[in-house]
């Protein structure tokens, strides 16, 4: 469904980098019939193309002794917006931030490496934040399911 747009070589890459992004060129040859001349060349059109984003580790902050991790909900004055997003886009506690329709015009995450740097970021960032209507704060007790991009 997600895929249509691709041919079906393109769909069988993409599907294996999604189950194993350290996959070899080779290794992705082997499984779909095909060189890995011709995998690189595929792979490298599929990044170009911005298909493909980036290859990451992704860091589970809970399993970080002190990490905290949270969602801000934060509904803002719509000419406020612009200066809010670009405030919050240059902390480094914040990791997503995340245009919303409903009441809330942001969602945002942040992960701080202790209370103190959480509640350091709500007094002296949050808070402040120019023409903020509300913000709620909601702390992450435990990851249930976390997928990253999309999943086939």
């Amino acid at each position: 469904m997600f895929l249509d747009g691709l041919d079906e070589l393109d769909q069988k890459i993409v599907q294996l980098l999604i189950q194993n992004a350290r996959m070899s060129y080779s290794e992705i040859g082997q499984k779909i019939g095909i060189s890995r001349v011709a995998v690189k060349m595929r792979v490298q059109a599929l990044e170009k193309r911005g298909i493909i984003e980036e290859y990451t580790t992704i860091i589970n902050p809970q399993k970080i002794s002190g990490a905290v991790s949270c969602y801000f909900e934060i509904e803002t004055a719509p000419d406020a917006l612009p200066e809010v997003t670009e405030i919050l886009r240059q902390k480094d506690t914040i990791t997503q931030i995340y245009r919303v329709t409903g009441k809330s015009r942001l969602h945002v995450h942040a992960v701080a490496s202790s209370n103190e740097e959480m509640e350091e970021l709500i007094c002296q960032t949050m808070d402040k934040l120019p023409g903020v209507v509300e913000c709620s704060c909601n702390l992450i007790l435990s990851r249930i399911k976390d997928i990253k991009g999309l999943r086939l």
